[in-house]
């Protein structure tokens, strides 16, 4: 589909591309562009390709292969085509640019500097793949750097990522744009290879946009029929244009796209018009200029000394001298952050202009723009007193305190990889982002102001193109995902991304241990928690009753530099008059305490209720006294002073420790000496069943407590120093029944 003439000369007012108008049947169009300083390409083209060949050499690694047949498709982008400001990486209405394919990293990179981002010096781009710690040039771009929007990492993340931007793109101009105050309108364009189609996580992504009509999401396409092992139909022959016209897209292709600027840019401008997300399928060279073109061999390392020798010869370049930019390359740029500038500029007249006509709009808007939440929002989460006194599933509490949030909280974002039954995080008065042509059999339909997300069976997904809406602008975005926790197995790989560049999101996760019953041990995530506990940068919280959830919401809200997990039950659970919301946010706290204490246990999440009871068993039956620590998140507890953390666990007490979660113990070892923990699967049994099954009974774990009470007793608390202990027997099997 073409762009009409008048929306060409409305969009290209700022950039130097000037349409040439024909008609086709009587129906205006356009035959071509005349480009700016178009004789300068080929100039920049193999001035480009040799930097790149240069970069990899020097330390005989990288990936030059992409970035080298990519060139032509850079020039179209960042001279003629993308909005944005070199000098100001933060422009809020700037264009966004995701690279999937992140091994191409040294195409952004170089760009980056002909278009003059400040810390992308020469010598930033030498550092590649370096020993400098200060290298602006890691291996796959990185969001802390000037220019990059996400990390994008494993193939197929970017994608997702991608469509999360968009998302976020639509969502706050539905939400915030009026006639005549066009206030955002951003496009986002993602570059990718031949694998990140391949990955499952581009292709749940890409059925979600065509889905939603998110026709300001541009996809550029990298066809060198490449992968690592050789062509890319050494595993993949399907018809990918017929594929993405399937699910949603407006395809164009372009046959010769390593060099020919002009019809990239007719295309890339033909996006921006689509009334679709567009593909662009654009076929390239990988390596181009070098004797290995074509080759997956150019792929993944340095080209050689004498194939540089050769390359250079054939672009006429002097083979003896390296890294060279000649003044003319550089001039060929030199109207990017002008043209930048003035973007910034005429955004914040029109910002000025819609805060006069609409104050109240304009003042909400800044203040997500400025990344900050209302000084009041702590009003909307219940009091303690509020909550239900009879036991309640966690799932439940989480609805009580997350949904009055999500009602009035305009950044909140939330969805559902379809559990809206399940997961109780549909409030009142939701309203759904859907395309508004959309309309289901069902009659769950929405427009792009909505702030409930239906992302269907696509865990995966969901979690990466959250990741995208979280880093559209630090703060705008606090995006709430909702599964089963066994199932951010499968969204791990995004969850992770997410934690990586410590993008602030929510997940909640529900039907979290053995305890979801029936399903069976395929829905029991015994391993999952020790997984998350361990994973840098995220907080895994698991909360006993509705207190501890307002607690892990409110610490959640303020980690703002931290995606966090909460992890929640199916079953009912008792709720708590000692229960802490400020406690939850150290982590771990005194639950019970007892003077004269014989041992301390460990209660965690839905296992509370068999810590109260063995507590009180080991009394009743032996003369036992336990104290209870209530234990939800191990890394908020690490963050405590010293004094703190001894005065909840009382190490130099000498006297045992046991931990109480129907979990892996893997972990629990740096704080307990013993656990009552999960060594097998799971079995398909009502919930109550299931406990008993696995020994979580106070009458069959109290006798265990015991004999190690006096096992220590004798023999002092050192014999169980390097001896951590399963009560719940050797193979987990369980005790006997």
């Amino acid at each position: 589909m073409s762009p009409s003439l008048e929306y060409l000369n409305d969009v290209t007012t700022d950039l130097p591309v000037h349409p040439v108008a024909t008609k086709a049947m009587g129906v205006p169009g356009i035959a071509a562009m005349q480009l700016d300083d178009a004789d300068k390409h080929e100039v920049v083209l193999k001035y480009f390709r040799a930097f790149i060949a240069d970069l990899c050499e020097q330390f005989k690694g990288g990936h030059p292969g992409s970035a080298m047949g990519m060139a032509a498709i850079g020039v179209a982008l960042y001279k003629y085509v993308m909005k944005f400001s070199p000098k100001n990486g933060n422009y809020f209405n700037r264009d966004r640019f995701v690279l999937s394919n992140g091994h191409a990293c040294l195409w952004q990179y170089l760009f980056m500097h002909l278009v003059g981002v400040k810390e992308m010096t020469v010598e930033q781009l030498k550092s590649y793949h370096s020993s400098r710690y200060d290298s602006l040039c890691p291996g796959h771009p990185e969001i802390e750097n000037d220019g990059v929007e996400v990390t994008t990492g494993p193939l197929g993340q970017g994608v997702a990522n991608a469509v999360g931007l968009a998302l976020a793109t639509k969502n706050l101009a539905a939400t915030y744009n009026r006639d005549g105050h066009e206030l955002v309108n951003n496009m986002t364009w993602v570059m990718i290879g031949d694998a990140c189609l391949q990955e499952g996580v581009g292709l749940e992504a890409v059925s979600l946009a065509g889905h939603w009509k998110l026709n300001n999401l541009c996809i550029i396409y990298d066809n060198n029929s490449i992968t690592c092992d050789g062509t890319a139909d050494v595993a993949n022959s399907e018809d990918m244009n017929a594929k993405m016209r399937a699910t949603g897209f407006n395809v164009i292709d372009i046959l010769d796209g390593h060099s020919n600027v002009s019809t990239i840019v007719h295309a890339l401008l033909t996006a921006r018009s689509s009334d679709k997300p567009t593909f662009i399928n654009i076929r390239t060279v990988i390596g181009f200029g070098s004797q290995k073109a074509g080759q997956a061999s150019t792929h993944g390392a340095a080209l050689g000394p004498d194939d540089i020798v050769n390359l250079k010869k054939t672009f006429g370049l002097n083979p003896e001298e390296h890294y060279v930019l000649p003044v003319e390359v550089y001039n060929f740029f030199k109207d990017v952050p002008q043209r930048g500038h003035q973007l910034e500029s005429d955004w914040k007249s029109k910002l000025t202009a819609y805060e006069k006509e609409y104050p109240d709009l304009a003042a909400e808007f800044k203040l997500r723009v400025a990344g900050k939440m209302p000084a009041d929002w702590t009003k909307f989460i219940p009091k303690k007193e509020d909550f239900p006194k009879e036991p309640t599933a966690t799932r439940k509490s989480a609805g009580l305190v997350g949904n009055p949030l999500s009602e009035n909280l305009q950044n909140f974002l939330v969805g559902t990889a379809d559990l809206t039954p399940s997961c109780s995080v549909a409030y009142s008065k939701k309203v759904d982002f859907q395309s508004p042509d959309l309309r289901t059999a069902c009659e769950l339909n929405g427009n792009y102001t909505g702030r409930y997300i239906h992302y269907g069976i696509r865990e995966h997904a969901m979690c990466a193109i959250t990741n995208g809406l979280s880093a559209f602008n630090k703060g705008t975005f606090l995006p709430i995902t909702s599964s089963f926790f066994m199932f951010y197995l499968y969204a791990a790989p995004a969850v992770r991304m997410g934690a990586l560049q410590g993008l602030h999101q929510i997940h909640i996760a529900t039907h979290d241990s053995i305890g979801t019953g029936e399903d069976g041990p395929t829905h029991q995530p015994i391993a999952l928690a020790a997984f998350y506990r361990a994973l840098p940068n995220l907080l895994y919280i698991r909360p006993c009753d509705s207190e501890e959830v307002a607690g892990a919401f409110e610490t959640a809200i303020k980690a703002t530099e931290t995606p966090t997990i909460i992890s929640l039950s199916r079953q009912v659970l008792p709720q708590y008059p000692q229960s802490s919301r400020e406690g939850t946010a150290k982590g771990a706290y005194v639950f019970v305490e007892e003077e004269n204490f014989d041992l301390t246990l460990i209660g965690v999440g839905s296992e509370m209720v068999f810590a109260i009871q063995t507590k009180e068993l080991l009394e009743q039956d032996y003369g036992i006294k336990a104290r209870v620590v209530s234990f939800p998140c191990p890394r908020l507890f690490e963050q405590q002073s010293k004094e703190y953390k001894q005065s909840v666990l009382q190490p130099r007490a000498g006297k045992p420790t046991i931990v109480i979660e129907a979990y892996a113990a893997n972990g629990w070892e740096r704080y307990a000496d013993a656990s009552v923990s999960m060594r097998r699967f799971g079995k398909s049994l009502p919930s109550k069943t299931a406990y008993e099954y696995f020994g979580f009974q106070p009458k069959a774990i109290a006798p265990k407590i015991k004999d190690l009470v006096e096992e220590v007793k004798r023999d002092g608390i050192e014999i169980l120093r390097g001896d951590f202990r399963d009560l719940n027997g050797v193979l987990g099997v369980g005790f006997e029944h």
